[in-house]
């Protein structure tokens, strides 16, 4: 029970098959009071309740700050204290980079780096006061290796942008009592690589893991895990490669 009398939020975390999901699961089998965030409010709901009767879910768009203020403010005062921030919702776009239009730009950008800062940025009051504290962010292989396998140059930018963010974040906050650390899956099997990739390819790539097979959400959550217990009190600004030896460095 290495998170037991800790509550989290995790952004991101609705899809029955997805890494935050996973987390949030994971968490709870830990000791953890979870707050879900998610776009869709119903969905977070019921994969809160999935999860048992001490968690909630919460609706909104980590790219906007107040809805990220909202549900922060939710957990504490629903939860009485907030420990954990697990910035973990993003999305991606295939796409060249001679193709990518100002909108999409935008759009990546917005979700998967401002909405770490936001998501982040709206816990630091709490913690500060308190602290303690540890944040998570998702990053990813592609803003190591420059993307190549599904996400654009918008993704893989953003994804960089999370890593010097993270870093930031860490010297700032580490005074405080704070932690921040990073993440950066390789290829996970989600739903988010539905009708993008068949079988062929999938086995194409796992041929260039040297551990054998394609990673699985628990695979990520098992580090999340690690970063938000007491087991990494003394780590920070970090990143943890989660890609199976798919890119060693």
């Amino acid at each position: 029970m290495l998170l037991q009398g800790k509550t989290a939020i995790i952004s991101g975390a609705a899809g029955a098959r997805g890494i935050g999901f996973c987390t949030a699961k994971t968490f709870a089998a830990h000791g953890a009071r979870v707050a879900i965030l998610d776009l869709d409010a119903e969905a977070s709901r019921k994969a809160a309740a999935e999860i048992g009767p001490d968690h909630i879910g919460l609706g909104g768009d980590v790219s906007k700050k107040a809805d990220c203020a909202r549900a922060v403010a939710a957990a504490i005062a629903a939860f009485g204290q907030l420990d954990i921030v697990i910035a973990n919702a993003g999305i991606t776009q295939g796409v060249k980079v001679w193709d990518i239009a100002e909108p999409d730009w935008d759009r990546i950008q917005d979700v998967n780096l401002k909405g770490v800062f936001h998501l982040a940025q709206a816990a630091m009051p709490h913690m500060r006061a308190r602290r303690q504290g540890s944040i998570a962010c998702m990053s990813s292989v592609s803003a190591q290796r420059g993307g190549g396998i599904l996400g654009g140059a918008h993704y893989s930018a953003a994804k960089a942008g999370v890593l010097g963010l993270a870093k930031a974040m860490a010297r700032d906050l580490g005074p405080d009592g704070v932690r921040v650390n990073c993440v950066a899956p390789g290829l996970i099997r989600t739903d988010i690589q539905a009708g993008k990739l068949n079988e062929d390819q999938f086995e194409a790539i796992r041929a260039g893991v040297p551990i054998g097979r394609l990673g699985a959400p628990q695979d990520v959550a098992n580090c999340y895990l690690f970063l938000a217990s007491d087991l990494s009190s003394y780590v920070t600004g970090a990143v943890i490669d989660v890609n199976g030896g798919m890119h060693i460095h």
